[in-house]
């Protein structure tokens, strides 16, 4: 699969988060040699009450849980937004290869905005990043949904 429809996988997932009233935000985990998704996940923080319930730690969970390893070497990881501090340690912990995602996050953004844990030299792993795959339409899901939020009072 090309960057573009890893990320349009990851857009299927947000929508999905979306559907359940989640900011929509969406991720899936390629297994590059067998050539398909094994990992995928959608925010659901709220739905879970749970802090770390964010798109990336559900798919890279989902991917441990199927290659029964939590080294997921040979895998590429597709998000919608750019991870934060904590998405991207996990990353980096899981060996995970390449790192596609779409849009930036000016708030936590810890791959290339605020930070840069994926290839920072001081860890001993680094992540190979592509960054703004569709990242006008991974955009504008996150931009309609907080308008529609501060619309109703929530958020």
């Amino acid at each position: 699969m090309n960057p573009q429809e890893l990320i349009q996988a990851a857009i299927e997932q947000a929508r999905a988060a979306l559907a359940l009233d989640e900011v929509p935000i969406g991720a899936i985990v390629y297994h590059e040699p067998t050539q398909r998704i094994i990992g995928r996940g959608y925010n659901r923080r709220e739905i879970d009450e749970d802090p770390t319930a964010h798109a990336e730690i559900i798919a890279l969970r989902e991917a441990a849980r199927e290659l029964k390893s939590w080294r997921l070497i040979d895998c590429v990881l597709a998000v919608t937004l750019e991870p934060c501090p904590m998405c991207a340690g996990a990353i980096v912990n899981a060996r995970v290869a390449r790192l596609i995602y779409g849009c930036a996050d000016p708030k936590a953004g810890a791959v290339r905005t605020l930070f840069r844990l994926c290839d920072d030299d001081r860890l001993n792993h680094r992540v190979a990043v592509e960054d703004g795959i569709l990242a006008e339409e991974c955009a504008e899901l996150l931009r309609s949904f907080f308008r529609a939020q501060r619309a109703i009072g929530k958020k």
